[in-house]
């Protein structure tokens, strides 16, 4: 059975410690603005919550690629890949993606979107509060994890 993330958005206090494992683990340096996880925070209402790629079923990142490179991985993974080497840069993924977790990197001039580390994510083996956990995917998480991304694409389309 596969594996998916699943974010405890009331156990999130902001410290942004998995957006320095995941620059570290991807890039070798703690560069925030290349990592794939990405802390969002109301200070005003006490409230932060760690968002990567949600891995999709009909992801819009997938829909829109022209080159397969954004594409579902092998039957029975849950998973949304990159191959970078069929990336052109053209951003159409960052643009079509809701949740604004596939991101366009100007230092590397490339696209960078959550992997879960192959397996071992590094964002919840850091998180100091277990707001962010790698579990199976069974029917009742699935169902948990589309309530909350339901409610985070509602908020986000308010935003803009």
């Amino acid at each position: 059975m596969s594996k998916m993330l699943m974010i405890y958005p009331n156990k999130c206090t902001g410290c942004r410690n998995c957006e320095l494992a995941c620059s570290f683990e991807h890039g070798g340096s703690f560069r925030p603005g290349a990592t794939r996880v990405h802390t969002f925070t109301w200070e005003r209402e006490g409230f932060a919550v760690p968002l990567m790629c949600q891995q999709c079923d009909d992801a819009a990142c997938v829909n829109v690629c022209p080159t397969g490179a954004m594409h579902h991985g092998p039957a029975g993974s849950n998973l949304v890949e990159l191959d970078a080497s069929l990336c052109i840069g053209c951003k159409l993924c960052v643009i079509a993606c809701p949740f604004g977790s596939a991101r366009y990197d100007s230092v590397t001039k490339s696209i960078a979107k959550c992997d879960t580390c192959a397996g071992a994510p590094q964002c919840v083996a850091m998180c100091p509060n277990a707001a962010l956990e790698f579990v199976e995917d069974a029917e009742q998480t699935r169902s948990r994890k589309q309530i909350v991304a339901d409610k985070f694409k509602t908020i986000f389309e308010d935003v803009n």
